[in-house]
């Protein structure tokens, strides 16, 4: 008996999305747990099986859109459509070879430069957070700004200092969003330099779930552009957003930027 797979009409985004993100985390999973390879051959296998996978199911399901992704060239010819698939098929590819939890699956669909849909998989906690459903935990503030922990950029500790805030560190942006929607941070950020697959999918579920999402300068962020890099963000609790964006803009008026 032949398997007949669910093609676009019968798998709407919010679901295709969902499940991408899902059977990413469970590839990536398997390529990590039978302990064939590490460091960076883990890592470069994870990238490939993942991307690869990605692409078939985008293909079958998804045909007529485009796709901008870490792992694949970009075709310059996604500029000319409206809806396009921003992936990254694994975020944080040093913690997950290095055994660690903060790593994520990226995916996200953008209509017209914002992002409609979006899921971000958190494999080692079992959990895929999607922009259909998810909701920002509204519990007591942590006075916590988490950051890259590969990187501090110099608007961080500036910023600290002037709300009274602690400083953490997490890997991956899709982990940082999330400790944000479970209120385990009151405030993430990032200067000196994103892409457009790095964030996409957080800042779309970020939003869905309530939490304020704009550049450092309180900006909209704007997806499938030319340069696909991205400077900076902010994803925090709408009660937090004025004083993280007042000073950063004490930061910028200080130092001309927002740093890196």
């Amino acid at each position: 008996m032949g398997y007949s797979v669910p093609m676009t009409a019968q798998l709407d985004d919010a679901t295709l999305a969902y499940r991408l993100a899902q059977g990413t985390g469970e590839i990536l999973k398997g390529v990590r747990n039978v302990g064939l390879l590490r460091g960076t051959d883990l890592g470069k296998a994870g990238d490939a099986a993942a991307q690869d996978w990605i692409s078939r199911a985008l293909t079958v399901h998804r045909p007529d859109d485009a796709v901008l992704s870490e792992e694949a060239p970009d075709d310059l010819k996604r500029l000319d459509y409206d809806r396009v698939w921003i992936i990254d098929p694994l975020d944080g590819t040093r913690e997950y070879a290095g055994g660690r939890q903060d790593w994520a699956v990226h995916i996200a669909l953008v209509e017209r430069g914002q992002v409609s849909v979006a899921a971000v998989g958190m494999p080692d906690l079992g959990q895929v957070f999607g922009s259909n459903s998810v909701r920002a935990v509204d519990g007591p503030r942590t006075n916590r700004l988490v950051i890259s922990q590969n990187s501090t950029p110099e608007i961080a500790p500036f910023i600290a200092e002037d709300t009274g805030m602690e400083l953490v560190t997490m890997g991956s942006c899709g982990a940082k969003a999330v400790s944000v929607l479970l209120g385990d941070n009151d405030v993430y950020l990032h200067a000196g330099g994103q892409y457009e697959w790095d964030n996409a999918a957080p800042i779309g579920v970020a939003q869905a779930s309530g939490l304020h999402a704009s550049r450092l300068s309180g900006e909209p962020m704007s997806y499938n552009n030319e340069s696909t890099y991205l400077p900076d963000l902010l994803i925090c609790r709408p009660d937090a957003r004025d004083k993280i964006l007042a000073s950063a803009q004490k930061f910028h008026d200080q130092h001309g930027s927002y740093g890196s």
